[in-house]
């Protein structure tokens, strides 16, 4: 064996061993001749690697590169692994994304393969004089030694910047994973602002401070959460030994409304074929028995949306015994093309249709069908209730933009287009889920718009970490016609385990009002510090 082979073995196996500068020079290796340099530093169980270059680093090809090599790799002593993309001359990272290596973060199940890091070689050129070679080893010697002491300088305070916030919160101590991402900010309200006591108007039932007088019977009050993932049993168990305790500790919280909706992001099926490729990474098929319709039921769940990019994870078959097992237990289920699902409350004829950015559902990128659904469901329902899955994931995808969003090559939809577009049309509340983080909410023409929901359950399949664990129980009441009266957010965390549990600090309720004061500062919509959710009152001029 050559030295060189030598050389590049001792690498390999220091890098297996968790030395963050052995796995920065094997990252090296396949990125210098794109002109993107990579840094690594081991804090803890975490490793953090900085890609540095003229331009910002492309999310989606670097992060997919790194996860691939760094679980394939499997390192010791490092379980968590966080990338930042920044350009050389910028002191803040652009982005920055994080997994875990014991539970690979989930992403869309259709990906595009990793574009070839190799470049055709380049022609060859003059020798440049002496001086010149000396002069930029010494430029490139002082780039490095300034990019390394500004890495130091980021992780020693663990990337301390906010989501553009104009308010100033206190930074955080670092808390145990399941509960704090170490560098995403967490956003809480300031120690002046809980110090105060609420005035008289903030204490009022949401009620009370509407301008219309409705009378509860006529009321219709649904309570909301986002994705479902009790867990697989493909292509390895990972089920809860009590499935009760999936549920157990929000249970409670969980009750109390006329209807209870969730996104069950898995099967209800025995199939044993899936139709991906898990042997890819970041591919998943998700799995569950069907008795845990049953555990759906006994929670509470009224109807359930099976639009979304795992519902096909084993075939048609596996879609349509999804769909027949939660009805068989009394779960209503939504996500069939085509269909709208009725359902009478209190008198009051309610529809449902869910979307997804995928063609064999209702599609979210196919404005004319989603309006003609939503014109058939008026004639016959007073309330017509609207739920996507869609939009970009993960910690980078928490604001919401009037226009197209992609991730990994899929079209995710204008979700503002989307949402306005079936409330102009007769639609009454847009209920959205998918990017796996919280996101702003918005009162349009009198309706409400939640556009992410977040994460509710990813029992050992979700990533937890930061804000994909930050989530919540979203309470709305309606009047007969549709028009939002009032809301509540119960905050809800979710444990490392993808279990959740009320959250005492409360993270999601400053969370989602301070994205909606940057993403759509001009609704009519506040946000009290006990969760309440009030319509407030136009000023006349």
């Amino acid at each position: 064996m050559t030295q060189v082979a030598l050389e590049q073995k001792s690498i390999v196996n220091l890098a297996q061993e968790g030395n963050p500068e052995a796995i920065a020079a094997l990252i090296n290796q396949v990125l210098a001749k794109k002109g993107v340099t990579a840094i690594a530093k081991c804090k803890d169980n975490w490793l953090h690697i900085v890609l540095v270059a003229d331009e910002i680093p492309d999310r989606s090809v670097y992060f997919r590169f790194i996860i691939d090599g760094i679980t394939r790799l499997n390192p010791h002593h490092i379980d968590f692994v966080r990338l930042y993309g920044r350009k050389s001359d910028h002191k803040w990272p652009s982005w920055t994304e994080a997994f875990d290596l014991a539970q690979t973060p989930y992403f869309t199940p259709i990906a595009p393969q990793l574009p070839p890091v190799t470049r055709p070689p380049e022609p060859r050129k003059r020798k440049p004089p002496k001086y010149t070679k000396k002069l930029k080893k010494k430029i490139r010697l002082m780039l490095l030694g300034g990019v390394t002491w500004l890495m130091v300088a980021v992780l020693g305070v663990v990337i301390s910047y906010q989501i553009n916030s104009p308010v100033r919160y206190k930074r955080q101590e670092l808390q145990p994973l399941e509960h704090k991402d170490p560098t995403i900010p967490e956003i809480k309200i300031p120690t002046p602002l809980a110090s105060k006591k609420p005035t008289p108007k903030a204490t009022q039932t949401p009620a009370a401070v509407t301008s219309t007088a409705i009378d509860n019977k006529q009321s219709i009050t649904l309570k909301a959460v986002g994705d479902i993932v009790p867990g697989t049993n493909f292509p390895n168990n990972r089920l809860p030994k009590n499935q009760q305790e999936l549920f157990q500790n929000v249970k409670a919280s969980l009750q109390g409304a006329d209807i209870l909706f969730g996104n069950f992001e898995s099967t209800l099926t025995n199939y044993p074929r899936t139709a991906k490729d898990t042997s890819r990474p970041m591919v998943h098929a998700f799995r569950n028995p069907p008795e845990y319709a049953k555990l759906l039921k006994e929670v509470g769940f009224t109807v359930m949306s099976i639009a979304n990019n795992h519902s096909f994870d084993f075939t048609q078959k596996g879609f349509e015994d999804t769909y027949k097992n939660l009805e068989t237990a009394g779960v209503k289920a939504v996500g069939k093309k085509k269909q709208i699902l009725y359902k009478n409350i209190k008198g009051v004829e309610i529809a449902f249709i869910a979307f997804s950015h995928l063609p064999w559902h209702n599609s979210v990128n196919d404005l004319p069908s989603a309006i003609a659904l939503v014109k058939e469901a008026k004639k016959k329902a007073s309330i017509v209730v609207i739920s996507f899955h869609g939009g970009a994931e993960g910690t980078g995808a928490m604001r919401v933009k009037n226009r197209q969003e992609n991730f990994f090559g899929e079209n995710r939809g204008n979700l503002v287009l989307f949402s306005r577009t079936l409330i102009d049309n007769g639609a009454d509340l847009v209920l959205g889920h998918g990017p796996h983080v919280p996101r702003a909410m918005e009162l349009y023409k009198g309706k409400l718009i939640a556009y992410s929901l977040g994460n509710f359950v990813g029992y050992r399949t979700l990533s937890t970490s930061g804000v994909l664990g930050k989530s919540l129980i979203l309470e709305v009441k309606l009047n007969s016609q549709g028009d939002f009266i009032s809301g509540k957010i119960t905050p809800v965390q979710l444990d490392r385990r993808g279990i959740p549990y009320p959250d005492k600090d409360a993270n999601s309720i400053p969370l989602i009002r301070n994205l909606t004061k940057l993403d759509f500062p001009k609704t009519d919509l506040k946000f009290a510090l006990n969760g309440h959710i009030i319509k407030q009152e136009k000023k006349k001029d």
